[in-house]
C-alpha cells in the first residue's frame, strides 16, 4: 500500500484508496500515470474541504460551488447557508462532500484515459 502511486495524492483516505484500486484494475503503467495526472488535478482534498466549509460562513455556498453543485451553491448564497444550518451540516460532512465529488472525477478521468486521450 505504501509504495502505491495513489499514496502521492494528498489527504487520501482508505475509502478513496480502495475505490481507486478497484477502478484502475488492469491499467498499464502508462495509463495509470495518465489517470493520476488527470485525476490529481481535479480531485478535492478532504482536509482542504474543512477550510472551504469554514470559509462558507463568510462566503455562503463556497463549498458547494467548489464541488460543482452550482444550484445548491446559489441556494446557500441567497439564504445565507440556509440560515447557517446547511453550512454547519457541510462542515460536519466535509469528507462525504469531497468523496462524492472525487468519485465523479474518477469516472471522468477514467473516461478520458479509456478514450485514448492520454498515451
Amino acid at each position: 500500500m505504501f509504495d502505491s502511486p495513489f499514496m502521492t495524492l494528498p489527504g487520501i483516505t482508505p475509502q478513496e484508496y480502495s475505490y481507486l484500486q478497484s477502478a484502475t484494475t488492469g491499467f498499464s503503467e502508462q495509463q495509470l500515470r495518465g489517470f493520476l495526472m488527470i485525476y490529481g488535478s481535479k480531485r478535492r482534498n478532504p482536509d482542504d474541504m474543512v477550510l472551504y466549509c469554514i470559509l462558507g460562513f463568510f462566503v455562503p455556498g463556497l463549498p458547494r460551488f467548489l464541488v460543482n453543485q452550482i444550484g445548491m451553491g446559489v441556494l446557500y448564497f441567497f439564504t445565507i447557508g440556509l440560515c447557517f444550518i446547511g453550512t454547519i451540516i457541510d462542515l460536519v460532512n466535509h469528507k462525504t462532500l469531497a468523496f462524492e465529488y472525487n468519485q465523479r472525477m474518477v469516472f471522468e478521468s477514467l473516461q478520458m484515459v479509456k478514450m485514448g486521450g492520454v498515451q
